[in-house]
């Protein structure tokens, strides 16, 4: 298999864009973007990121807590500086329940060591999730090979169009409801 066409059909799936943080043997705040990211199972609560071997991330999460830090729209800039390509600006840390974090995310999972596998030139590492913060902030996607906003499908209808609309549907904006009561009822 032709590795480029291989990373082009790969990079046909959109994805979010995370940086994975840890500390440094040192104890310093380090961080690796990467766009392989996947919830693996609610009970126990577990989540995997895939970091190719190289990478010196994957050298100090070896049995370290970690934290995946889902970027918001607006962190370009940080999504850049974690791939090698500093910021003039360095991003903003905070101290997490599991290890160092990055202020300003979509999204924090925080994860303690759970179990690391061979993925050929990658290494797969799945965190127990110790923790979440949602942020209520758009995320920042990346799909063939560009970064990306999330934005609504056009479908060319209006949604005055459904019978569901509130404002020409069933019932209008303005109607209101009296709750039923349990009261009499058996």
């Amino acid at each position: 298999m032709d590795a480029r066409t291989l990373r082009n059909a790969f990079g046909q799936f959109a994805t979010g864009v995370t940086v994975v943080t840890c500390s440094t043997d040192g104890g310093e705040p380090h961080g690796a973007t990467v766009n392989a990211f996947t919830a693996v199972s609610l009970e126990p609560a577990l989540a995997q990121v895939t970091l190719g071997r190289s990478s010196r991330a994957c050298e100090y999460l070896k049995g370290q807590p970690f934290t995946i830090n889902v970027l918001a729209a607006d962190q370009l800039d940080v999504a850049w500086h974690f791939a090698g390509r500093p910021a003039d600006e360095p991003p903003r840390w905070a101290d997490g329940p599991t290890a160092p974090l990055l202020e300003g995310t979509a999204t924090t999972i925080s994860c303690r060591p759970w179990r690391t596998y061979d993925g050929g030139d990658h290494l797969i590492v799945i965190g127990e999730v110790a923790d979440v913060g949602i942020h209520d902030r758009d995320p920042l996607l990346f799909h063939g090979g560009t970064f990306r906003h999330l934005s609504p499908v056009e479908t060319g209808v209006h949604w005055g169009g459904s019978l569901d609309c509130p404002h020409r549907g069933w019932f209008d904006a303005t109607a209101t409801f009296t709750p039923l009561t349990t009261a009499g009822l058996s």
